[in-house]
């Protein structure tokens, strides 16, 4: 298009031209202006017609041109509608007055020269596309061309309207929000300790003093988005007129200071750059394509590449209305800028008011004994169940040792075993009492009763793992001390004491021959000992995390030490580790009296009540019989199942259940949580791939599964249609959670990390079936109301009143807030349907949902900034997220917890917030310790409930 004029690359420089300055834009660089110039401030407005109209000249003085920085290095040209900053002081001097009237009529000149070279460039340059539209025109149209040059113009001229329009949008508060965007590297990094590691890395990594194109990415910190380096690399190339394979030092430091440049039209240039590769000023459809494949790939959403040419028509088609078939910087910064407006979508789903204030007290400064008193007083406060339920269990223990203790420091063997003899003793009471006692926390059914309980308002019944774990270690610590003393103390003792003191303390126990070490080693009580020393630390040793998680990797064939399965199976050893229990503590050395003999009397109850559990799940395992109706497959190795729900089968929302497939294993039972509502009319489990267990069980389901059909989820897909026979399994439960007592709570925060949001599907399924029951209670109440009103008149229905109760009494909970941190894409197809119909439903809006995903970078990263601005769009659109395909915003990169805890303080002053979390271990220490900060400073006081898988 010979004679049309190219495009500048940055329109905020197309400004009034002369000497008049309207605005300026400064760089991290520019100099400072000095505080004895004088500056007047200009107020233009533009009218739909083209006019320019002056509406004023105001002498103005500089105060303070750095408290200005935010608007200067942002390179953003306020408006002149915009007031003057805190930086500029208005003045009144009279010495201003003549050079203001000068100045008004020499920028009204330039005005409209300006006004009118802008028309003649605009016509010239339609005049020359409408003669090339009118030339691919005749051949099939005949006198059709002159009307395409007139629709061409009146395109170009409704464009260059908006993009005046946008230049009068551009305001103070844009260029603040700008700047937080488009940032090439984290907003984390110091600027100058982020050049010393890139120049480190330089240093490593070149080669003959010059960095090669692909270590630029591994040498500013982009290894993991190396494609989008290598882009940034060539657009910066490009930009400097040069096609270069290496780069030195100072170019490199060139090209870092352009990427962390703080202006932000510096950085919208080089993201223009680095799509328009052709370097017209212009990017082509094309060219937006390959952008969000080069993002999306940066982000690891493979699905999003898929979709990437459906998503460039979509910018295109909100950009260019015109269809000019391109579009410019200008309007790919408007977009930027403007995302938020598409972005009210997430309102109905997501809290978006901002805290204006936090409401909380015990800001002032407190002394540090009054703090440290008021933490010491809140721990009591928040712990004293666990407390108080360890302090009486400590406290059997020191009354058992002691009572022990003292009763053989009075026997005659005292005489020649001494102390150690009675501290065995002791220890041995402590093991007698823990032994029995470390079977009730596992009894989960009896557990699960205890829980529906008011016995639960006092004793942590969600702690009884933790609970079961330290008597297992107070059983470490009493064995060391019972068995030490005994070989190592009283035994040697007792074989090296004289023959007069043996007979005269000993005689009537070992009998006339003292017995010698060996001998007390390989008796009844020695052997048995022995043996429950050594099956007790397999289990022990196979029971810890290290093992029992395959953290511990070993070789074959040692490899089977470790996973769950040795865990299971390990633990089974316990019931030879009981039998030998009860033979060892009958067969004592110095106690011959049966009813003396305790340990039975320990174990009995204990025992009898495991047993009895465990025979219950046997039987009940086979009663509840169930047939699979749906199986699915997922990305991220997980597996769900869909069964058939046994009449029986009662249960609530957060609970799990046990889970067994004898193609599997005939043998093990695997806890996971129910994802289905109470009210459905069947149970579904979500199961994860973590274990040699899991991974045999996708593999045994896979072999049953086809490929879906057209418009269902999943990789693999079975139901009761399936020509291959499903494998069989059996059920058992349910038992008792922490995440079931939600209902205690008016608000719900809900925190599911990956497969940990398995119990809150439940709950949230849950709370949408109760507002549907509300809504309909609701709809009949008025439908009596309006019966009454027509048979009674204005009498008060009594029906109405015992309607009224019952209805408030369906669903206590008036706010939800789940949030689902994933790092996989393909994780929210496991639960898409849920989102869907609760987003469809809950049109209280009591539940808000929000995903994040943690593959993508933060908001404000320039390599999700186009993914974020597709995002917006297509939810503007067409109503769905682009990266859950549901109707609920996805959030990038982790949640900033201590936000979502100020805003949840603020709109539920002095609220009792129920928090539940499920998931790794790393996160519920964060969480628990922003509920302790904002329960000490703040009314509104969070409960903090945690499970981990």
């Amino acid at each position: 298009m010979n004679g049309v004029p190219k495009h500048e690359r940055r329109w905020a420089s197309d400004t009034v031209p002369g000497k008049v300055t309207v605005s300026t834009e400064t760089s991290p660089g520019a100099e400072s202006y000095s505080t004895a110039e004088e500056f007047v401030e200009v107020t233009l407005d533009l009218q739909d017609d083209d006019t320019i109209v002056l509406r004023g000249v105001e002498p103005v003085s500089v105060v303070d041109i750095a408290d200005d920085a935010v608007a200067g290095s942002s390179g953003y040209n306020t408006p002149a509608s915009v007031p003057s900053t805190p930086s500029i002081r208005r003045t009144s001097s009279r010495g201003f007055r003549h050079f203001s009237q000068e100045l008004k009529a020499e920028a009204v000149a330039k005005a409209k020269h300006f006004s009118q070279e802008l028309k003649a460039e605009l016509r010239r340059f339609s005049w020359s596309h409408g003669n090339t539209s009118r030339a691919h025109s005749t051949s099939s149209t005949g006198g059709g061309g002159g009307g395409a040059g007139a629709g061409f113009e009146t395109a170009l001229a409704a464009r260059a309207l908006r993009k005046q329009r946008a230049q009068l949008d551009r305001t103070r508060a844009g260029a603040v929000k700008a700047l937080r965007g488009l940032r090439f590297i984290s907003k984390k990094s110091n600027g100058v300790d982020a050049w010393n590691e890139v120049r480190s890395n330089f240093d490593k990594l070149s080669k003959d003093g010059y960095l090669y194109r692909a270590d630029f990415a591994q040498c500013i910190g982009m290894r993991d988005s190396a494609e989008f380096a290598l882009e940034l690399f060539d657009s910066l190339s490009r930009k400097r007129r040069m096609r270069i394979d290496k780069i030195s030092r100072d170019e490199l430091f060139e090209f870092w200071s352009q990427i962390t440049d703080q202006s932000f039209d510096s950085r919208l240039q080089i993201f223009f750059d680095m799509v328009d590769k052709n370097e017209d000023g212009r990017i082509i459809e094309e060219e937006v394509k390959e952008i969000i494949m080069l993002s999306a790939s940066a982000n690891k959403l493979s699905r999003l590449k898929e979709q990437a040419e459906e998503y460039a028509a979509l910018i295109m088609e909100e950009l260019d209305p015109e269809r000019l078939g391109y579009i410019e910087l200008w309007q790919l910064e408007t977009l930027l800028l403007q995302k938020d407006t598409y972005l009210n979508y997430s309102q109905a789903l997501s809290y978006t008011s901002q805290a204006l204030s936090q409401n909380l007290q015990g800001l002032r400064m407190k002394s540090p004994i009054r703090r440290m008193s008021f933490r010491l007083l809140y721990y009591l406060q928040e712990n004293w169940k666990r407390l108080w339920v360890l302090t009486l269990w400590a406290g059997i223990m020191i009354g058992l040792f002691a009572w022990k203790f003292f009763q053989y420091r009075n026997k005659d063997v005292f005489q020649i075993m001494g102390y150690c003899l009675p501290t065995a003793k002791g220890a041995a009471e402590t093991l007698k009492f823990n032994m029995a006692l470390i079977l009730f926390p596992v009894c989960r059914n009896t557990i699960t009763k205890l829980r529906s309980t008011k016995l639960s308002s006092i004793v942590p019944f969600d702690d009884n793992i933790n609970f079961h774990k330290t008597i297992a270690a107070a059983i470490v610590i009493g064995i060391i001390l019972h068995v030490g003393d005994h070989l190592a103390c009283d035994f040697p003792r007792l074989v090296h004491s004289s023959e007069l003191v043996y007979q005269k303390y000993l005689k009537g126990v070992f009998g006339h021959h003292r017995p010698s070490y060996i001998d007390l080693v390989k008796g009844v009580e020695g052997v048995t000992g022995i043996l429950m020393i050594i099956l007790m630390a397999i289990a022990f040793t196979l029971a810890t995390k290290w093992f029992r998680r395959n953290i511990i990797k070993l070789p074959k064939p040692f490899s089977r030490l470790t996973g769950f399965n040795a865990f299971w199976y390990s633990h089974h050893l316990f019931i030879i580790v009981y039998v030998l229990l009860v033979v060892h503590g009958v067969k004592l050395y110095l106690v011959h009296k049966w009813y003396l003999k305790t340990t039975w009397m320990y174990l009995a109850v204990p025992v009898l009540l495991y047993i009895a559990e465990r025979t219950l799940r046997f039987f009940r395992s086979g009663f509840y019989t169930v047939h699979l109706i749906k199986v699915a497959i997922y990305s991220g190795n997980v597996l769900t199942l869909q069964m058939s729900k046994p009449p029986q089968f009662r249960y609530k929302s957060g609970q799990y259940m046990f889970v067994q497939c004898p193609a599997v294993s005939p043998f093990e039972w695997h806890p996971f949580s129910i994802t289905s509502a109470p009210d459905d009319d069947y149970l579904s489990v979500h199961i994860r791939q973590l274990g040699d267990w899991t991974r045999e069980l996708k593999r045994v389901f896979s072999e049953a599964c086809e490929l879906p059909v057209a418009g269902r989820s999943g990789l693999l897909r079975a139901d009761e249609t399936t020509k291959k026979s499903l494998p069989k399994l059996k059920i058992d439960g349910p038992y008792g959670a922490p995440a079931q007592d939600y209902r205690k709570y008016d608000v719900l925060l809900l925190v599911g990390l990956g497969i940990g949001a398995t119990p809150f599907i439940s709950i949230l399924k849950d709370l949408l079936n109760n507002i549907i029951k509300m809504e309909e209670q609701a709809d009949s109440t008025s439908d009596l109301s309006r019966g009454s009103d027509l048979s009674v008149g204005s009498t008060d229905s009594p029906s109405l009143n015992k309607i009224a109760p019952r209805r408030k009494k369906t669903l206590k909970t008036t706010n939800a807030y789940f949030y689902w941190v994933t790092r996989e894409q393909g994780s929210f197809d496991w639960f898409k349907g849920v989102m869907n119909e609760v987003a469809e439903l809950d049109q209280r809006g009591v539940i808000e949902m929000h995903n994040y995903l943690t593959s993508v970078y933060e908001e404000g990263d320039a390599r999700s900034a186009l993914i974020t601005m597709v995002q917006a769009l297509n939810h503007a659109k067409n109503g769905l997220d682009i990266v859950s395909g549901t109707r609920v915003r996805t959030h990038f990169a982790r949640p900033n917890w201590k936000k979502v805890f100020s805003k949840m303080c603020s709109k539920h002053c002095n609220g009792r917030i129920g928090v539940f979390y499920c998931g790794a271990p790393v996160l519920a220490k964060e969480l628990s310790k922003l509920c302790f900060e904002f329960n000490e400073k703040g009314p509104t006081k969070f409960e903090f409930h945690k499970e981990h898988f």
